[in-house]
């Protein structure tokens, strides 16, 4: 019987409804009684949490301290040093970085993986066709078949009784003697069977139940390697960011050093000048002229390594924005103050370090992960049912691709259960649970160096302030000590060796001052890399809600 290509449309709407009518309820029935085995990932606050910072005041009294208060941290901290230039530099980074261009490459990475397991939730549904022209060897299936005119002996062979000679297989499944026989509508004269088409197309369908949530908890666990992934991106955007800060206030720093040198070696200048002119008179020996002489080239010969300094820095900063070497020199070779320290450094609460640091958000993120792939490796041990089902069209010509008769399908459950796996299954499980147990330790190990490293930060923090104070008074009195002895050598009272001495008393203490100064600065841009502020505008989370209580500092 031959239909219409619009019989077989319309069988096929039949045959989709038909199994949609059995398949449904047993899919809804799978998916109810379906289960997640495996630990269940809590997340609870850090196993330890101090009450108020430790570390938080000088161990001597200083005036003019810069002190830590419990006001909420500001995400832009760099604003807090007022330098406008720094400020513009931290805007930028965020998208110029290489760096952080490559976390957000990889975020995606994540993020496409993620998409890859949670598409093993649902059903795969294929469509396919093909068309070949095929011919079959006389020496392979079709051997199996008597020639023509031969009489089978035995039982018979193939359905064919003994005694008859040539059997005709057709549509209607009856056999006819004749002279030749026939497979179907191909005549087999003897043993071959002439060259024929094939054309084909359908639709197949799988689905593995997810009985024991093992692809629930795959993609549990590709989530929370999300979170990971946007956590440590976050954790590269602070590190960078503090570096960035670290490297302007240093470049400050060499150059108000420079300036420092400059100026002592104009002061060294002048010395030799005087000390020539005293031994032209006849005042002094040209031994005063040979150490003003030392003295003077003594200075200049440590500005090289401060304009080497400077111009490491400048690449450096340039390397941070994406910029090749000298990119930023005609932006940052003009000689500014060091960015001052603010009279109070807000810091939060030590409750608020868990869900600010990005490591520690990081560290627990992968715990959970570690703790949803313990559940897959327990339901690797039950045994998986699959869901598959087919529905085609085969014919031997291209006309019958419309007919009844040539449809096919089939539909039907699939049962795999472990038996012997030669203790792999055993070992995973294992490994899994080790590996959890490893994330745990981490997690708490990353709490703890986040509290040391806030701790340190904040006694470092105030004991340069303690030495920066001794600094100024140093050259305070340096300075005098070194008029006097000028003074005093004009006078004739004293020799160019109490000058010389002076000198360099002076130039080591203001060189100090600058350095401890750009050090204060330098320490409260680790504080605020120990707190993990400075991702939030850039890479916004929900906003972190302050503790109860303002305990004090």
């Amino acid at each position: 019987m031959r239909g219409s290509r619009g019989d077989g449309a319309s069988r096929l709407e039949v045959v989709i409804r038909w199994g949609a009518r059995r398949a449904l309820p047993l899919l809804a029935g799978a998916w109810l009684a379906g289960c997640t085995v495996g630990p269940d990932f809590k997340s609870e606050a850090p196993w330890w949490q101090p009450t108020s910072w430790s570390g938080t005041r000088p161990t001597a009294p200083v005036e003019k301290v810069s002190l830590p208060v419990a006001a909420p941290l500001d995400p832009k901290w760099w604003d807090q040093f007022q330098d406008p230039e720094l400020s513009a530099l931290e805007q930028r980074v965020a998208s110029e970085n290489l760096d952080m261009r490559i976390a957000d490459m990889r975020l995606g990475e994540s993020r496409s993986q993620l998409g890859i397991t949670q598409a093993n939730q649902y059903p795969i549904l294929n469509a396919d066709g093909s068309y070949s022209h095929q011919y079959l060897s006389p020496n392979g299936v079709v051997g199996l078949f008597p020639p023509a005119g031969a009489t089978s002996s035995g039982g018979g062979f193939g359905g064919i009784a003994p005694g008859t000679t040539g059997t005709s297989f057709g549509s209607s499944g009856g056999s006819a003697s004749g002279t030749a026989g026939t497979l179907g509508a191909i005549p087999l004269q003897g043993h071959t069977i002439p060259p024929f088409n094939l054309y084909q197309y359908g639709f197949d369908a799988a689905w593995e139940v997810d009985f024991w949530g093992q692809v629930r908890r795959q993609v549990e666990a590709a989530k929370a390697m999300v979170q990971a992934t946007e956590d440590q991106r976050r954790d590269s955007l602070v590190s960078i960011e503090a570096e960035l800060a670290r490297d302007y206030i240093n470049l400050r720093g060499v150059q108000r050093t420079l300036a420092i040198t400059e100026e002592n070696l104009a002061s060294a200048n002048q010395s030799l000048d005087l000390t020539r002119q005293r031994a032209s008179g006849g005042l002094t020996t040209d031994l005063d002229v040979a150490n003003a002489e030392a003295q003077a080239s003594n200075i200049a010969a440590q500005l090289p390594p401060l304009r080497e300094q400077e111009g490491q820095l400048i690449n450096a900063l340039s390397q941070l924005l994406g910029r090749p070497p000298g990119a930023l020199k005609a932006e940052l070779a003009e000689a500014k103050p060091i960015p001052p320290v603010p009279p109070k450094v807000p810091m939060g609460l030590p409750s608020e370090l868990a869900r600010r640091r990005p490591d520690i958000r990081a560290a627990e993120a992968s715990l959970h992960a570690a703790t949803a792939q313990v559940g897959v490796a327990i339901s690797d041990f039950f045994p998986n049912v699959s869901l598959t089902g087919s529905f085609g069209i085969s014919a031997l010509n291209a006309y019958q691709l419309g007919s009844l008769r040539s449809e096919q399908y089939g539909v039907g459950p699939t049962v795999s259960l472990p038996i012997f796996h030669g203790g792999q299954l055993v070992s995973t499980l294992a490994l899994r649970k080790q590996q959890q147990k490893e994330a745990a330790l981490t997690y708490q190990k990353t709490v703890l160096q986040a509290l040391n490293d806030v701790d340190n930060a904040l006694i470092s923090y105030h004991t340069e302030q303690q030495r920066l104070a001794e600094l100024a008074k140093t050259v305070e009195a340096g300075r005098r000590a070194l008029d006097l002895a000028r003074q005093r050598y004009v006078q004739g009272v004293a020799t160019f060796l109490d000058v010389l001495t002076a000198q360099s008393v002076l130039l080591g203490a203001e060189v100090q001052q600058a350095l401890s100064t750009a050090l204060v600065s330098t320490n409260l841009v680790a504080l605020y890399k120990a707190l993990g502020g400075g991702w939030e505008q850039t890479y916004p989370d929900q906003p972190v809600v302050a503790a109860a209580g303002n305990p004090s500092l």
